[in-house]
C-alpha cells in the first residue's frame, strides 16, 4: 500500500494453512531445540487455533507479541508471510533464548524478528500514540498467567500501541462451560504448574472499548477439549 501499512480488513476466511501445515513449520523452526521445547512448539498448532490466529493478522503487518514466549507465533506469523516485522517480549529468558536461536532457521527474506525480555510491568517496546506503534498487537494465551492487578493496565498498554486504523488481537481460554475451563487448568496445572484464573472475557471487551478499541470479531474456537476465545478489536 502507498502509505506503508497494511490492509486491516479483518480476514474470516480459513487460513491457508491447517493445523497439519503449521505444525510441521514449527517442527522445522524448532529443530535445534531442546526435547520438551521442539515437541511443543510441533504439537501446540493441534491444541490452538494458530491458523485463525495467522489469519487475522493483515498481511504485511508490524506486529508486537506481548509474551511471546519462545516465539511461536512470530515464527508462524514469519514463515506464512503475514507480517513484515514481530516483535517480541516475555519475562522468561529462556523462552527468549529459545526464540532467538529459533530465528536463524527461518528461510532468507522472512520478517524480521526482534525478542527482548521485559517484564510486563516494566517499559514495553514501541510508541503509544496509536499513530507510529504497531499495525497488531497480540495477546496470546497470557492473561490468565498474570496477577489480577495488573490486568487492566496490560491491555491499555497494549491498546496504546496499535496505530490508527490497526488491530487488537486477544484469545485466551475460556471460562465456560465449566468442564473446558477445567480441562484448560489441568493442562497448565501440568505443562506451566500453574494453576490460572482466567478473566472473564467481558473485562476484556470493556477494558478495549474504554481505550477507543472498536470490537470487530467475537468467537469462540472449541479444539478438542480445549475452549478458546477469541476477541479482534481494530482503532478507528
Amino acid at each position: 500500500m502507498s502509505d506503508g501499512h497494511p490492509d486491516n480488513r479483518v480476514d474470516e476466511s480459513p487460513s491457508e494453512h491447517t493445523a497439519r501445515d503449521l505444525s510441521r513449520i514449527a517442527r522445522g523452526l524448532y529443530g535445534d531445540a531442546s526435547f520438551i521445547a521442539r515437541t511443543l512448539a510441533a504439537w501446540r498448532p493441534y491444541i490452538c487455533p494458530f491458523e485463525v490466529l495467522v489469519r487475522a493478522v493483515p498481511m504485511g503487518s508490524r506486529v508486537l507479541d506481548v509474551g511471546c514466549g519462545s516465539g511461536l507465533f512470530a515464527a508462524l506469523l514469519a514463515a506464512s508471510g503475514r507480517a513484515r516485522e514481530v516483535v517480541g517480549f516475555d519475562t522468561s529468558r529462556g523462552a527468549i533464548a529459545a526464540a532467538d536461536a529459533m530465528k536463524g532457521r527461518l528461510p532468507e527474506g522472512a520478517a524480521a524478528l526482534s525478542f527482548c525480555v521485559v517484564d510486563a510491568g516494566d517499559a514495553w517496546p514501541g510508541g503509544e500514540d496509536g499513530t507510529g506503534g504497531f499495525d497488531v498487537v497480540s495477546i496470546v494465551d497470557v492473561m490468565h498467567h498474570l496477577p489480577k492487578g495488573i490486568r487492566r493496565d496490560v491491555v491499555k498498554r497494549a491498546c496504546g500501541r496499535v496505530r490508527a486504523g490497526g488491530v487488537f488481537l486477544y484469545k485466551d481460554m475460556c471460562r465456560r462451560p465449566l468442564w473446558r475451563r477445567g480441562m484448560n487448568r489441568m493442562h497448565d496445572l501440568v505443562m506451566a504448574r500453574q494453576w490460572i484464573d482466567e478473566e472473564p472475557i467481558g473485562n476484556i471487551e470493556a477494558w478495549a472499548r474504554a481505550e477507543g478499541m472498536e470490537l470487530v470479531r467475537s468467537e469462540r474456537i472449541n479444539r478438542w477439549w480445549y475452549g478458546h476465545d477469541l476477541r479482534v478489536f481494530r482503532r478507528p
